[in-house]
């Protein structure tokens, strides 16, 4: 009537059959969690770059207007000092 050693092996055979579909479920979101890992950080990268690029001519332009108007340069920098301190003393 009940058979256990057959039991036993269709038992068997399913865990071996699940184990199988976990691992290959496992990979397979490991893979593309690492894809768009990797995306992420080659988007982050191209950010980055273009960031550096805009801070660069920013500097370049900033270097250009203290080398044509150095005076004016430092006083605007002096009273911009003078203003943070009275607001720093003040807290």
């Amino acid at each position: 009537m009940f058979n256990s050693d057959r039991m036993s092996e269709e038992l068997r055979a399913l865990k071996v059959d699940v184990t199988r579909l976990l691992s290959t479920a496992g990979e397979e979101m490991f893979e593309s969690s690492k894809d768009r890992a990797e995306a992420l950080a080659d988007q982050i990268r191209a950010a980055l770059s273009e960031l550096g690029d805009t801070v660069d001519e920013e500097q370049e332009q900033l270097q250009g207007l203290i080398a044509d108007r150095p005076i004016t340069s430092l006083a605007s920098a002096f009273a911009l000092g003078v203003v943070v301190g009275f607001m720093l003393r003040r807290h």
